[in-house]
Order: C-alpha cells, then sequence, then structure tokens
C-alpha cells in the first residue's frame, strides 16, 4: 500500500539554546506540526534550503551567522513566515530583524500559547496572500469591517469615512494583519523614502485612525502599538 504522504506544515527552528530545541521538539508535533531544528546560522540555511519549511523559527543570536544576515538570506528565495525568537530587549534589534524580512517576533522568555497564536496568524496571513480572492475581498476583525474592493469601512455596521492616507494605512495593516508592520515601512510605503524620519506623521495619523474605529481609543482594540518598532493590527 503506498503511503500518503504527510500534509502537516513542516517548521524549522534555528536555534543554539538546547533546552529550547528540546521542547519545541517534543511540543510542536503535539499541536499538529513536522519539527526539523538546526543549532547554527550555517545548518538553519542549509536546512532551509534542503526542506523547504513552511515556517522558520530563529534565533536572533546564533553562534556563526547573526539571525538578521540569516533572514536577509533566506529572503532571497524563500517566502515562508519567519518569526524571530530573541533574548534582545533592544528594539533596534526587532527593527532590523522584520525590516529583513521577519514577518514577527517574539521576545524570550515567552509562552508556548503565546507562541501557538503567532504561527497560527502568521499561516492565516500566508493563507490569505495565496489566495487573493477579489470576490471576498472583505476583511473582518471583531466589530470593524472593511470592503476593500468597495474601499468602504464599517464599525458596528455604521460606515466611517477615512481620508485617503488613513485608508492606506489602514490597508497596509490590513496586508499584513497580525504581523508587526515597522514604523519605517510605513512612511516609506505611504510618503516615500524621503519621510523615514517624520514619526510623528504617523502618530498623527494612528491617533486619528483609533479616534474612528476604536470603543476606547486610549486602550485600543483593533490598532495595537508595538513599542517602539511601530504597529499590528489585531487578527482575532
Amino acid at each position: 500500500m503506498k503511503e500518503t504522504p504527510s500534509v502537516e506544515p513542516l517548521i524549522l527552528l534555528i536555534e543554539d539554546e538546547p533546552q529550547l530545541r528540546r521542547f519545541l521538539r517534543t511540543t510542536l508535533p503535539l499541536h499538529g506540526y513536522r519539527f526539523a531544528e538546526a543549532e547554527s546560522g550555517r545548518q538553519g540555511l542549509a536546512e532551509a534550503s534542503d526542506r523547504k519549511p513552511d515556517l522558520i523559527l530563529l534565533d536572533l543570536g546564533l553562534p556563526d551567522v547573526d539571525g538578521i544576515e540569516v533572514t536577509r538570506a533566506v529572503r532571497q528565495w524563500s517566502h515562508s513566515p519567519i518569526i524571530v525568537l530573541s533574548a534582545r530587549g533592544r528594539e533596534l534589534d526587532k527593527v532590523q530583524a522584520l525590516d529583513a524580512g521577519a514577518d514577527d517576533y517574539l521576545t524570550k522568555p515567552f509562552g508556548i500559547e503565546e507562541l501557538l497564536a503567532r504561527i497560527r496568524v502568521a499561516f492565516r496571513h500566508g493563507a490569505r496572500q495565496a489566495a487573493r480572492d477579489p470576490q471576498e475581498a472583505v476583511f473582518r476583525v471583531g466589530e470593524l469591517s472593511v470592503d476593500l474592493v468597495a474601499r468602504r469601512v464599517f464599525v458596528k455596521e455604521r460606515s466611517v469615512h477615512l481620508t485617503p492616507t488613513q485608508y492606506q494605512i489602514l490597508t497596509i495593516l490590513i496586508r499584513n494583519a497580525g504581523r508587526v508592520v515597522t514604523r519605517k515601512q510605513l512612511l516609506e510605503e505611504v510618503w516615500g523614502s524621503h519621510a523615514l524620519d517624520e514619526i510623528q506623521y504617523l502618530r498623527v495619523y494612528m491617533g486619528q485612525l483609533r479616534h474612528k474605529l476604536e470603543d476606547e481609543p486610549a486602550s485600543p482594540r483593533y490598532l495595537l502599538t508595538e513599542t517602539g518598532v511601530g504597529y499590528r493590527l489585531a487578527d482575532e
């Protein structure tokens, strides 16, 4: 009888910490994922090239090649989601990793439930990108819905008017729902490379969006701030 190939997503962990590798080697298969691992950057790149994982969990502080360089190398040929796992607390490291092509990051130590949630978000985002069905181009989360074809925004079924710039920022966040979008990415896409230092632009427009879309702008449910890094649109 011919063996049926596994359809479980393959997750590659590139991490030099033995305890974390051992923990995820046991835990991830219990939640329906196949698992592969590497303990250095070079080994991780070889595994990624050979096994074509569906998602990569990547430590930044590897013993040979910095995780940011690993991210750049992977992004030359792969679109698989990359979630950074890092003990580095500096915001600059997080920003550099995201700008290099990572999809998300978790600061160590982290809980397994949070990691599993981030993995689910990464796979959902990938599925939406692959589908791109214009007939179903309505984004919904909670009581917020955005018709991306008609360019209409609703909160609690009430139509909300956005300026062109506000709508552009919102659609960028929707394309990356659940993922962190850095300030640099937003500034460059909305205003151009000459505006990369104009962080106040973003603060003003995000404040305006929150007042239009959130019940409590000071405690947002949808438009979340990643301090010192950028913004994340809630996905669930």
